[in-house]
């Protein structure tokens, strides 16, 4: 088997836009099944972590619409597999900058839900 066809055909970028898509839906995934158990007996550590989750998420997708109004002219030249994998990358990137936004300054979106969340328990 020539290697070389690899690039050529496809195989690999499309390994690297199926790792891409499930590193996307990751986070979605997470969150929606601490929803599905419920929180009523949560403590107030775990309810107050899957509200910061939800900030952290909603940062990403605002992150993401961002970046998509910047013209992109790094990325133009590349084709095939390096550009999915710099399309991973970047995807990777936005989630933990989001995720340490949350924790570093919050924009008190995980506190109004805490309190929200809070007050509906009782």
């Amino acid at each position: 088997m020539d290697i070389g066809n690899l690039w050529n055909t496809g195989a690999i970028g499309g390994m690297a836009d199926m790792t891409a898509t499930a590193a996307k839906n990751t986070t979605a995934t997470k969150l929606e099944e601490q929803l599905k158990t419920g929180y009523g007996n949560a403590s107030d550590e775990e309810l107050m972590d899957a509200c910061k989750q939800f900030e952290a998420y909603f940062l990403e997708q605002m992150f993401k619409a961002m970046q998509k109004t910047v013209p992109n002219y790094s990325t133009e030249a590349m084709t095939g597999a390096s550009s999915s994998m710099m399309d991973y990358y970047k995807e990777q990137m936005i989630q933990q900058v989001a995720a340490d936004t949350t924790e570093q300054s919050s924009l008190g979106l995980a506190q109004m839900l805490y309190e929200q969340m809070k007050r509906n328990m009782i």
